[in-house]
């Protein structure tokens, strides 16, 4: 991130009952990598056994835990409260965003209304997330690919070119992106491929498939030259554009 520009502010509401204490260290960081978190909050029954993992790391990471009690069994208090707190934030608060924390499809309408207000909306959650919950978001999140997330799931092992290959998929959306990004001689900024990228699959992250970055998840595709080249003040931008097909599978 420039240190020259003003990072962006967040509000990191959290919804204990839905997401998994695990992944709190790696959730923060990945926030760090948008701007500052100068609101964090995390709402549940605290008198529950249930959130006991949460209360560990509360003081730690300085989280701010409201307590809502379950007025009625089978009905989540929680979201309301969330709700609530998110929209008072949002009209008496200096933020540029919000990252909301559940795997409950109850926030497709907030995240949505955020953003008719002009303000980033960064989900995380589980895989068992809604779809609705997810396309709502400018950026979803799968908490298990996090940094301390629990060890079966967050190691994502690298898949190898024929694997990549083989993923339609991925391949479709690469391919679309980079030809919806590229020039009159067909190379396409990097930056612009992951933000078309975005723009469609917000939940698209290259550590699903075992690549830190979009960078390293398209060069081990081994479907696009890529070029890299460094301006004055030492940033280096990447180029790419897609290799013409093996003379094998042309038409004779």
């Amino acid at each position: 991130m420039d240190p020259t520009v003003p990072q962006r502010r967040f509000a990191v509401l959290i919804d204990a009952d839905n997401v998994s204490a695990s992944a709190l260290e790696g959730l923060l960081a990945e926030v760090a990598n948008y701007g500052v978190a100068i609101v964090k909050r995390i709402y549940g029954d605290w008198t529950l056994p249930n959130l006991k993992s949460w209360k560990e790391q509360l003081l730690e990471h300085a989280i701010q835990p409201i307590q809502q009690f379950r007025y009625t069994v089978g009905k989540n208090a929680t979201d309301s409260a969330l709700i609530i707190d998110a929209m008072d934030l949002l009209f008496h608060s200096k933020l540029d965003g919000f990252c909301l924390v559940s795997s409950d499809s109850d926030f497709t309408r907030l995240a949505s209304r955020i953003r008719e207000e002009g303000l980033m909306v960064i989900g995380f959650g589980e895989r068992k997330t809604p779809r609705a919950f997810v396309t709502a978001c400018d950026r979803f999140v799968y908490t298990d690919i996090l940094r301390g997330a629990a060890p079966e799931k967050a190691v994502k092992p690298k898949k190898n070119s024929a694997e990549l290959k083989l993923d339609t998929k991925l391949v479709n959306l690469l391919r679309w992106a980079v030809e919806a990004s590229e020039d009159e001689e067909g190379w396409a900024n990097l930056g612009t491929v992951g933000a078309k990228i975005m723009s469609q699959l917000p939940e698209f992250d290259s550590r699903s498939y075992g690549y830190a970055k979009l960078s390293s998840l398209v060069e081990a595709t081994r479907l696009f030259e890529i070029e890299r080249t460094t301006s004055s003040n030492g940033r280096v931008d990447i180029m790419l554009r897609e290799l013409p097909p093996p003379p094998s599978s042309r038409r004779r």
